[in-house]
């Protein structure tokens, strides 16, 4: 339902000063930059302290990385001089995927999915000598996300609660284990505050006949910034890296006897549910590095849950473990 700009005119102003005040006290000497909404809006603010910023994107050379275009797009826009993209393989992946592993202690497939390229990314930086890196995280735990638009404000406010609890980024793991520091404008307490008192109907809303979370951020920004830009769909890491190929690659690193084979050892042996060849790859990495989940992850009180899939114990209240990727536990 569109909303009167008298109901929400006195915020965009508002949206801007907090955003800009928290990138100020947040600043970091580099950034991850996928130009999505999120971070297009951090650099937006950033620049203006920081003109020389340096920017980077990663994208996945065997995929097809949606981030490329809005990128070029915001480079000449902001005439960012420092914007470099560094295009990695399958063999920089396979070799990654132990740091990833170790660094979030996870073999679920969408996590060391979406991390591998903010992990290559953070190396990259790293090697250019920065240490703190901004990042987007945030914005969609506290503003929505697109599979959550069919619920009502108040099946929504309640789900928002709950992944408020749980909020994690792998971000924050992977760059302390490179002697790193991620920096965070969005999770800003004072933003954070703001934010999660701002009513439902400025977070999600209608643009053009379709639905857009982070609405009031966008009107905010609109005028400013390239409209494709401002409005352009939430894409996830994997698909604006182009790491989702990744499912499909890594289905080339066993034959179907070794997998079957594989899979049922495990079974056997660990009790761990194995669901295709990317998981078991993910799996691997995990035992040489540790053990069984049911070790890693014992129960540590009454309030923790056990994963039927891969027997490790995790406290969520929104069903979803975060050891092995299964859902709903």
């Amino acid at each position: 339902m569109a909303l009167d700009p008298k109901k929400y005119s006195h915020l965009l102003s508002e949206t801007r000063d907090i955003i800009n005040k928290v990138v100020k006290n947040n600043l970091g000497d580099g950034v991850l930059f996928s130009a999505g909404t999120d971070t297009s809006i951090i650099v937006y603010e950033a620049i203006k302290y920081r003109p020389d910023l340096p920017t980077l994107t990663i994208a996945f050379k065997q995929g097809d990385p949606k981030d490329a275009h809005y990128v070029k797009m915001m480079t000449e826009f902001l005439k960012l001089e420092n914007q470099q993209t560094h295009i990695f393989g399958v063999e920089e992946a396979l070799e990654n995927v132990p740091k990833v592993v170790r660094a979030l202690k996870t073999f679920d497939p969408m996590d060391v999915r979406n991390s591998m390229p903010i992990y290559i990314g953070l190396t990259c930086l790293k090697n250019m000598g920065l240490s703190k890196i901004f990042t987007g995280d945030g914005l969609d735990e506290l503003f929505g996300y697109p599979w959550q638009f069919h619920l009502s404000e108040e099946e929504l406010y309640k789900k928002q609660l709950d992944m408020w609890a749980e909020m994690r980024f792998s971000s924050v793991p992977l760059s302390k284990s490179l002697g790193m520091e991620v920096k965070q404008p969005y999770l800003d307490p004072e933003f954070m505050d703001w934010a999660k008192k701002l009513p439902m109907k400025v977070k999600i809303n209608m643009y053009n006949n379709e639905k857009y979370s982070k609405w009031l951020l966008r009107k905010a920004y609109e005028n400013v910034m390239p409209q494709k830009i401002v409005w352009r769909p939430k894409a996830p890491l994997e698909t604006g890296t182009g790491t989702d190929a990744l499912n499909a690659i890594f289905e080339e690193q066993y034959t179907n006897n070794e997998f079957v084979e594989k899979k049922k050892n495990i079974f056997e042996a660990d009790s761990v549910q194995i669901r295709d060849k990317e998981h078991l790859l993910y799996y691997e990495a995990f035992r040489k590095i540790f053990d069984k989940p049911s070790k890693v992850f014992p129960d540590p009180n009454s309030d923790a849950k056990m994963c039927p899939k891969c027997k490790g114990y995790i406290k969520t209240k929104i069903q979803f473990c975060r050891i092995c990727g299964a859902y709903p536990i």
